[in-house]
């Protein structure tokens, strides 16, 4: 994850996980792309789409990784979870063994993550209600358990894809500007500007004005 100041002021890393063939490819192409694609084949190891958004008046880029669900690249998958920032855990709602897979994946993200993840439990492909194998409230229910947050969303039709990225990423942006207003460094700062306000006298407007840049 990088931080910048002016111009392109975040880049946040995300990942997809989850078992194979529960949509997360076209969850990310219809997200970055607007696109769907019904014959989209297995990823094999990882790509990733970058999508910008604007946050409270910055830009924020989310670099989002589309890693691959099958067990033999766990090993290559693994290895891209380092910087990751937000997560989305993805299952089929239509596949129970998909979602019985969740916690294992829980565990692989907290195994390769030094930092604090925004993570959402996603229940994919909602618009096959009529062979729905994972009730909402099932959903609900390990999303509360777990500490995630968590939406159904539909890749074919779009339902809440938009949504559910964007939270994450809201919430990584929340993560890391109370990260930074708690940081030894930034509370240095505002003391070494504080003094410089009193020294400066005349000065004190602009150096409030550049705080409260800071601190937005």
């Amino acid at each position: 994850m990088e931080e910048e100041v002016g111009g392109e002021e975040y880049l946040f890393k995300v990942v997809l996980i989850g078992d194979s063939a529960v949509g997360k490819s076209n969850l990310l192409s219809r997200f970055a792309r607007n696109e769907f694609d019904p014959n989209n084949k297995a990823t094999i190891g990882v790509e990733f789409l970058t999508q910008e958004l604007e946050i409270d008046g910055k830009m924020v880029k989310a670099q989002i990784w589309d890693t691959a669900g099958q067990e033999r690249f766990r090993a290559v998958t693994s290895a891209y979870y380092r910087g990751a920032v937000g997560a989305l855990i993805v299952y089929d709602i239509s596949r129970k063994t998909t979602f019985e897979s969740v916690k294992r994946w829980l565990d692989e993200l907290t195994t390769h993550c030094e930092t604090t993840v925004a993570r959402m439990l996603v229940g994919n492909k909602c618009d096959l209600e009529d062979i729905r194998d994972v009730s909402v409230e099932d959903g609900k229910n390990l999303a509360e358990e777990e500490g995630l947050f968590f939406m159904e969303t539909s890749a074919l039709n779009a339902t809440n894809v938009q949504t559910a990225f964007e939270m994450v990423i809201r919430e990584i942006y929340n993560n890391v500007s109370r990260k930074v207003l708690n940081s030894d460094s930034y509370k240095a700062e505002l003391s070494v500007n504080r003094v410089s306000l009193v020294k400066n006298g005349a000065d004190s407007r602009k150096g409030r004005m550049n705080l409260s840049c800071c601190a937005g």
